[in-house]
């Protein structure tokens, strides 16, 4: 979901040099970031490009070239072609999102035109995009040289309680979808909402069911933590979590709690690790909600007048500037996820044009190698690295299109 502010963006393009030239990758670095990401893929499991062009530009492809900078663009973007290059990317799942707020059927068209979406932009740019569907189609493409292109259904408001759109979006593309989002549905609880089910109902579980039989990945990043567990309970195929982060550092409800982390190991799945500062830190969380909280203030004493809630919200944000978050931050949830579910189960998922901010040194897809060589700097080996990046990612999916096969 793409929501414009740049706040924190400001914050940290006024730190001084010094501090911010520290995360960047040294040659010696590079080069093994680059032996790594030559082998394996970095597999990014959650970018919202497709609703960021639809929501930001007007779903116009022509309207923006992603084969320059997009920074330029207003509003800016974190994802072009050349960052993504300059990131090493090899692979990305390109999120099919649309509103939580669209229910039914409204929410199954709206998903099918951001599935064509996506698929459009992928066909106006062959030489960096290639459609994949399969492990397989993933470790063949970046061997040739372009970013392997994935869909995530985020949300199963879409399939409007039906098997048979469900089999339909697997059919169209989509490799895996997030149960619900910000709400919950008539099956599922959100992490953001209050909880109705009290995790998945009996038509949840037949929903979990059938993605292991379609061969389509069940992720759990927006969902209850009692439908977390409901989940991996119900699961025959190894879970993901597109884009959510570790509730022990920072106890956001879109993260993940240790038990949870424990069962993640026991079902072979990965949790890929979100870089939305407010998910990484807990005095960035804790600022993000006193923020959110004035807005609604500002906006009950301004009814009529956004443009006045808009400048008094601005004030109060120069007055109360965010707290600074660093790459490292990012890393810590790495590698606690790393200690108590397993280095074979964590990965990335940055949530890049879905969130508004992030870590220092994080602020774009060129970014990934900073990430990388500040675990370098912690003793992460090129093995490790390797599954960070996409080698846990690639097991899961592969162990998921065996289950089906035998459905």
């Amino acid at each position: 979901m793409r929501i414009i502010v740049s706040l924190l963006a400001l914050a940290f393009a006024a730190a001084p040099a010094a501090a911010l030239a520290q995360v960047e990758p040294s040659r010696a670095e590079q080069q093994r970031i680059d032996r790594v990401l030559a082998r394996t893929p970095l597999i990014d499991g959650h970018n919202d490009l497709p609703w960021a062009i639809r929501g930001d530009h007007g779903g116009d492809l022509a309207a923006l070239d992603l084969d320059s900078d997009t920074r330029a663009l207003q509003p800016p973007l974190h994802t072009d072609i050349p960052r993504l290059r300059q990131g090493r990317v090899g692979a990305q799942f390109w999120s099919v999102y649309v509103p939580a707020s669209l229910k039914g059927l409204a929410a199954t068209e709206a998903t099918f035109e951001q599935i064509d979406l996506a698929r459009r932009m992928i066909a106006r740019y062959p030489r960096a995009f290639e459609f994949a569907d399969s492990a397989d189609d993933i470790v063949r493409i970046h061997r040739a040289g372009r970013i392997a292109s994935m869909f995530g259904m985020e949300g199963g408001e879409a399939i409007n309680n039906n098997l048979a759109l469900l089999r339909e979006f697997r059919a169209a593309g989509a490799l895996y979808m997030t149960l619900t989002h910000a709400q919950n549905t008539d099956w599922v609880d959100s992490a953001t909402d209050a909880p109705r089910h009290g995790g998945l109902t009996p038509f949840g579980e037949e929903v979990i069911r059938e993605m292991n039989r379609i061969g389509m990945l069940v992720d759990l990043s927006h969902v209850s933590a009692d439908a977390m567990r409901d989940a991996i309970r119900v699961s025959a195929a190894p879970v993901i979590f597109s884009h959510s982060s570790a509730f022990a550092l920072t106890p956001h409800p879109r993260n993940v709690p240790d038990d949870v982390l424990d069962l993640v190991r026991a079902n072979g799945g990965v949790v890929m690790v979100n870089f939305n500062a407010p998910f990484v830190s807990e005095p960035m969380r804790q600022w993000s909600a006193t923020r959110s909280g004035e807005e609604r203030r500002l906006q009950a004493l301004y009814p009529g007048d956004p443009e006045a809630a808009r400048a008094a919200l601005d004030q109060w944000t120069a007055a109360n500037p965010p707290p600074r978050v660093g790459v490292g931050d990012l890393a810590d949830h790495i590698e606690h996820i790393a200690r108590v579910a397993g280095r074979d189960h964590v990965g990335i998922g940055s949530d890049y044009d879905g969130v508004s901010y992030l870590p220092e040194g994080m602020g774009g897809v060129e970014a990934y190698p900073t990430l990388f060589a500040e675990l370098i700097r912690r003793g992460w080996s090129e093995s490790d690295l390797a599954k960070l990046a996409g080698g846990n990612l690639l097991r899961a999916l592969r162990a998921a299109e065996r289950v089906a096969a035998r459905r």
